[in-house]
């Protein structure tokens, strides 16, 4: 049963070409099966989520990260008595504008853009790739989504201005997103800040004395463990603890998201739409405690010494082809070289490289980059 103020099917703005309705599958069912079948959603399994495999196979990839964010935005929706084929069809596309190389290479990439007055936005990219780069059908461009997938797209981690982004005017800029939207970007970082910390430990950037010292939640969840569980392996306690974790972040944000609804007087989605703030919140306690997990996580994981060569390797490897495909566009392929006869040519350059997998850019630097920028490149690979 969906709740009064659930996003429903049958109140779908539509697609931006008419289609008739399938016999056995919902409109926002199909927007997560084109997604799941797009050649955009197949590359995540080969770019960076953290960790690369120089470390191992085992740790996230952006797929699988990907994967995990459905999965608990799935469980989250369902006590909410939201539209779980809808939250299920965001999460899965959420992550489908990010490029190579994880965080490094989005930064890298929007450097490279601002050198030329631009820009990149991996929200604004995904919704280039869902509206016009993926070729799968005969009748229109692109995979044809709800507007309310393409909504999402753009506004579930953030708010845009018209004023800033007037190309953007038709997704309701004014107005906040349906709660499965604002659900998304929640979802994502309990998936994240709990599997990185997971795999900074598996990688041994971690220490089990350090994440306890360094996050008190984790440290009171690790102490439960122990009483519980005091002759059981190491990795055990801690897989148990994060499980802790994850329970809680889970549970508070339903718990206090019904409680945000009750307060606001929340209805129907005209008064999720009106209201002045979101309303999917942790309360101040979790909150607080996602905020001291990812500061940890910045200063003892992402900011890593020992990851610095892979992200010296990104914005170097970025830096290298943007500007040598700038200085030579017709290295390009020939759609790309098309696509710059009416689009400038940083953005199509950044279209181009934001869609790569790790392994291809790294074979695109070593086809059109000197040796010397190989060898820099080489070295760091295998350090």
């Amino acid at each position: 049963m969906l709740a009064s103020y659930a996003m429903r099917v049958e109140d779908s703005r539509g697609r931006r070409h008419p289609e008739s309705p399938h016999p056995y599958r919902n409109d926002f069912q199909r927007d997560r099966d084109r997604v799941i079948h797009s050649r955009a959603f197949r590359r995540l399994e080969a770019k960076t989520q953290v960790f690369t495999r120089r470390y191992s196979d085992h740790f996230r990839n952006r797929l699988t990260h990907t994967i995990e964010v459905a999965q608990i935005a799935r469980t989250i929706a369902e006590q909410l008595g939201l539209n779980t084929d809808f939250v299920e069809a965001l999460a899965l596309v959420h992550d489908i504008g990010h490029p190579p190389f994880g965080h490094a290479g989005e930064k890298a990439l929007d450097t490279a853009m601002r050198r030329h007055g631009h820009f990149f936005d991996h929200n604004l990219h995904a919704l280039r790739i869902v509206e016009d780069f993926e070729m799968r059908y005969a009748a229109f461009r692109g995979l044809n989504l709800t507007f309310e997938l393409r909504e999402g797209i753009i506004k579930h981690s953030r708010d845009y201005s018209c004023a800033e982004f007037p190309q953007l005017a038709e997704y309701l800029l004014d107005q906040r997103p349906p709660l499965e939207a604002q659900l998304i970007d929640l979802a994502d970082e309990i998936a994240y800040i709990i599997a990185d910390l997971d795999d900074g430990y598996e990688a041994r950037l971690l220490s089990l004395e350090q994440s306890r010292a360094g996050v008190p939640n984790f440290e009171h969840a690790y102490v439960d463990v122990e009483r519980t569980f005091p002759n059981v392996a190491e990795k055990l306690k801690f897989n148990e603890a994060l499980k802790q974790l994850l329970d809680r972040f889970v549970g508070d944000l339903i718990a206090n998201t019904q409680a945000q609804l009750r307060v606001a007087g929340v209805r129907r989605m005209h008064d999720v739409r009106s209201c002045a703030r979101r309303l999917v919140t942790f309360s101040p306690v979790i909150e607080k405690q996602k905020r001291e997990m990812k500061e940890f996580l910045y200063a003892n994981l992402y900011f890593s010494p020992s990851l610095e060569p892979e992200k010296t390797d990104a914005e170097h490897v970025i830096n290298k082809l943007f500007e040598f495909w700038m200085k030579e566009p017709e290295s390009l392929p020939s759609s790309y070289q098309e696509k710059a006869t009416y689009e400038p040519l940083p953005r199509v350059v950044c279209d181009y490289i934001a869609g790569m997998t790790d392994n291809f850019i790294f074979q695109q630097h070593d086809n059109f980059c000197g040796a010397q920028s190989n060898h820099h490149v080489t070295m760091n690979r295998h350090t």
